[in-house]
């Protein structure tokens, strides 16, 4: 039987932007007297990504036009919000008053395009948007740890989204470097010898939700989490996208 590990890293301090996240999560490493090992999954929340990377918004720097003024008066939210999740988005899936579920340009669909405002700064309105092109970070980040000598490593960028026809939320991959995002197990014998038909695992979703219990989702405060004892392929040409349902194949859209 196969045995797998979660280990939150501790002692990460509060992130600021134009911090070095793989040089933070060595630091922090070296201070818990813990190393990576070869095959190692590290998982980063987008949160500490986004505010390395600068990605906040003052509500009071936003004017609403009048598409925003239209929505907040469905949604029953704020006109500058609004004008920030639509500047985020590339459709708007439903509304109704105090939601909003749009597509945004990761092509992710949930709740206002992902942006954040919990455990923020105290000094103003401000909103932290999701990482830029947090695929291209996962793989900044793999290579900066690899540089340790330690390979190969797997690289999740992961956030919290709820999930149609089902209440809460679960951690899933936003970016991800190193492993299958969508791993294609079709023609893999199952239990008795039979090739399956249709199994695409979205294995950087299955990793990103198993972190999720140790990073939590209020005051834990442990934005990074290794997986350790997982067997996957090593791959260098992977990205979250793979874990987007195309529009063809979407029979709720």
């Amino acid at each position: 039987m196969r045995d797998v590990q979660l280990i939150g890293v501790p002692g990460l301090p509060l992130i600021e932007t134009g911090d070095d996240l793989a040089s933070v999560v060595l630091d922090a490493l070296d201070r818990a007297q813990l190393k990576l090992e070869p095959g190692d999954v590290v998982i980063v929340t987008s949160k500490i990504v986004s505010k390395a990377e600068g990605r906040w918004v003052s509500l009071d720097a936003i004017t609403p036009d009048e598409e925003a003024k239209r929505v907040a008066e469905v949604t029953g939210k704020d006109a500058r919000e609004i004008a920030l999740i639509l500047s985020e988005s590339v459709r708007i899936s439903r509304m109704r008053q105090g939601v909003i579920i749009v597509e945004n340009h990761l092509g992710l669909t949930g709740a206002n395009a992902g942006i954040d405002h919990s455990n923020l700064r105290a000094d103003g309105d401000w909103r932290l948007l999701l990482p830029k092109d947090p695929d291209s970070t996962a793989r900044q980040i793999r290579k900066a740890l690899e540089r340790g000598g330690v390979s190969p490593l797997g690289i999740i960028i992961s956030d919290s989204m709820g999930r149609p026809f089902r209440m809460g939320t679960v951690g899933i991959a936003i970016g991800v470097a190193g492993l299958p995002a969508l791993w294609d197990l079709r023609g893999s014998p199952d239990l008795f010898g039979e090739p399956l038909q249709a199994t695409d695992v979205g294995f950087a979703d299955e990793i990103a939700a198993a972190a999720g219990l140790v990073m939590g989702q209020a005051a834990e405060g442990v934005p990074v989490v290794i997986v350790r004892g997982l067997t996957y392929p090593p791959v260098d040409s992977t990205t979250a996208r793979d874990l987007v349902r195309p529009a063809e194949l979407d029979l709720y859209r």
